[in-house]
């Protein structure tokens, strides 16, 4: 990892994909609140997981910008979707666009499904922790 960021892995342990178990880092500390797929009128932009997720990547390296932090200072995520299924059958599509906005940064992250989500439309929502060397 970028800068003061030290990716946290067990000996013995199997390095995790698209993840890290854990990540040590100093520097100043930047949380987003979730974030969903919307753009600046609250219009939800996709109805599709994927498009959704392009959508608030793009808008979590908007908030952190606005901080002095970029996808490399991104140490913790926590993800809440409504479709698991449709999480499993996309990871393929997830992973790419991931390396297209974020590149080979691999924050500690928690998946969990959900009922649903204050805005209806939603099918995720993600919270941030960045840390500025």
């Amino acid at each position: 990892m970028a800068g003061a960021h030290r990716t946290l892995l067990p000996p013995g342990w199997p390095r995790p994909k698209g993840y890290a178990n854990g990540i040590a880092a100093e520097g100043r500390m930047i949380f987003t609140g979730g974030i969903i797929g919307w753009d600046a009128a609250e219009t939800i932009v996709a109805p599709d997981l994927v498009g959704q997720l392009r959508q608030i990547l793009v808008n979590t390296l908007a908030v952190i910008g606005e901080g002095g932090a970029g996808p490399e200072h991104i140490v913790r995520m926590t993800w809440y979707i409504t479709d698991r299924d449709e999480y499993v059958a996309h990871l393929a599509a997830i992973g790419a666009l991931w390396r297209e906005l974020m590149g080979r940064n691999y924050p500690a992250m928690a998946v969990m499904q959900v009922v649903s989500l204050v805005e209806r439309a939603a099918k995720v929502e993600i919270e941030t922790i960045a840390v500025v060397p």
